[in-house]
């Protein structure tokens, strides 16, 4: 007898256990995200029993299929991490704030946001919520990439002490970083054009941080399935010249997307 077809369980969010809450109850903006995915009955999707534990095939789909239109993020289990729930929400408003299907500039903006504001909560975080599991994971997977860099330890604790110090700028300087360099790099048509375009940014406050993020992903993404206009998504560029205008992008995004 054939085995049936393992099929994708459909869990909303208050169907889900949320791990280390208790940890971002002082970030404001981590209420607002998760009333945003409540409010609009976001679904995630659970993996089969047949698939219990599998974390490699639980990451293998979401890098694979993360704009997929079928579903959100595939789950292991019935457990989802209160930073992945911010996550998600800021990619869910980016897909209702910009034209669908998404262009390249589209996907590039609603990681870059979403990405970023994970180093903003590490920043709320770090002196706040030191037993928080999010720090425990983050943290020394930042301090690995940046030591692939050749970033010293010293220099990552001073990168630690700039996050720490005022997140919103942290969150607004990696944004313009991460959408800088992956519409940068969707441009390239060789390797030697994509190290120029890596080189110029060497200098950028958070460039030990790059290659933190899945950059290749992302742009191969974006070259298989973005929708291809007849020239730039103006919504896109316009959102982006907005958050690099504002004093506080993450103010003009919760004005703008959250309310």
């Amino acid at each position: 007898m054939q085995a049936p077809t393992p099929q994708l369980i459909a869990r909303k969010l208050d169907d889900l256990v949320i791990d280390d809450e208790p940890s971002f109850r002082h970030v404001g903006l981590y209420a607002d995200l998760k009333e945003v995915l409540r409010r609009d009955g976001y679904v995630f999707r659970v993996l089969p029993a047949s698939s219990e534990g599998r974390w490699d095939r639980a990451l293998l789909l979401n890098l694979t299929f993360w704009a997929s239109a079928s579903g959100g993020d595939v789950l292991v289990d019935d457990h989802l991490a209160a930073d992945v729930v911010a996550h998600v929400a800021w990619h869910h408003l980016a897909s209702h704030a910009l034209p669908s299907p998404p262009s390249a500039e589209a996907l590039f903006l609603g990681e870059a946001i979403a990405s970023a504001f994970d180093v903003y909560l590490v920043g709320r975080l770090l002196g706040h919520a030191p037993r928080s599991t999010f720090l425990a994971t983050q943290v020394p997977a930042m301090a690995e990439a940046a030591g692939a860099t050749g970033l010293s330890e010293d220099g990552f604790e001073a990168l630690l002490e700039r996050i720490a110090g005022d997140p919103e700028r942290a969150f607004a300087e990696l944004r313009e970083l991460l959408y800088d360099a992956t519409t940068a790099l969707h441009a390239c048509a060789s390797a030697s054009d994509a190290l120029t375009v890596l080189a110029r940014f060497d200098g950028h406050p958070f460039a030990a941080l790059l290659h933190r993020y899945e950059l290749s992903n992302w742009v191969l993404y974006a070259r298989a399935y973005a929708s291809r206009g007849t020239g730039p998504d103006e919504r896109a560029l316009a959102v982006d010249r907005a958050l690099r205008t504002e004093g506080d992008p993450l103010a003009w995004l919760t004005k703008a997307w959250l309310t």
